[in-house]
């Protein structure tokens, strides 16, 4: 799964790397990103090929939702699985996106203690997970349009952490993900596979990413492992 990431990037540094057009929403360099909170997603324009970039909150709502209590529980959706479930059939076929990141984190069971690593592409470059997007209309009638992170089987480097990972697309299957043409959800799901583990590394991290409230370089701070030991049974 993905609970937790990292997007430290400046949003003229995110416009530039994705190719996308000016970005009004206003964004601050992230190490401590958690689920329900509002992350920059990037779409493609269904009307001209420009790709835009704007503010979702994390937790997926289905259009046809009574209320948004599951958005929580909607973050991540199986790869495997998606275009079976109710919650996310229609987006894989429709409403596909982009999450820009440039780290993840995921925890270790150590003992009866989780030690969190943190999980980078070429030493921490910018890449993107595969995102599924909706709107949903609240009690007020506002559209609150919400998304979640694809996952599938880990790699090597993943797999050393955690028993899922999410999907991170390769740079030449961006304009494909996007395109809302693309209806082919067989083909599509060809691009859902598991990141090379030759350009990813994973290290420790202390826990003080485990709080919401914490959230600046620190977090990902590489420590070593004897230390992070320490303040886990301290």
């Amino acid at each position: 799964m993905c609970g937790r990431y990292r997007l430290s990037r400046r949003k003229q540094i995110i416009e530039e790397h994705f190719d996308s057009a000016d970005w009004q929403d206003d964004w601050n360099p992230r190490y401590n990103i958690a689920p329900t909170q509002p992350i920059p997603v990037i779409r493609q324009n269904p009307k001209e090929p420009v790709r835009e970039l704007s503010l979702m909150r994390w937790g997926l709502v289905p259009s046809w939702a009574k209320d948004a209590s599951g958005a929580a529980g909607m973050i991540n959706a199986r790869s495997e699985t998606a275009s079976t479930k109710p919650a996310f059939r229609d987006p894989l076929k429709f409403r596909r996106c982009l999450i820009p990141a440039d780290g993840f984190y995921e925890w270790m069971r150590t003992g009866k203690a989780k030690q969190p690593y943190c999980v980078e592409v070429n030493g921490g470059e910018l890449f993107a997970f595969a995102g599924l997007w909706d709107r949903w209309k609240d009690a007020r009638g506002n559209w609150v349009k919400t998304c979640s992170i694809l996952t599938t089987t880990p790699n090597v480097v993943a797999g050393k952490v955690h028993d899922r990972m999410p999907v991170i697309l390769d740079p030449d299957g961006y304009d494909v993900w996007l395109d809302p043409g693309m209806q082919n959800v067989a083909a599509i799901s060809e691009l859902l596979m598991p990141y090379d583990a030759k350009s990813m590394r994973s290290y420790p991290v202390s826990t003080r990413i485990n709080h919401v409230a914490n959230d600046d370089a620190d977090c990902s701070r590489e420590v070593e492992l004897a230390e992070a030991q320490n303040r886990l049974f301290s």
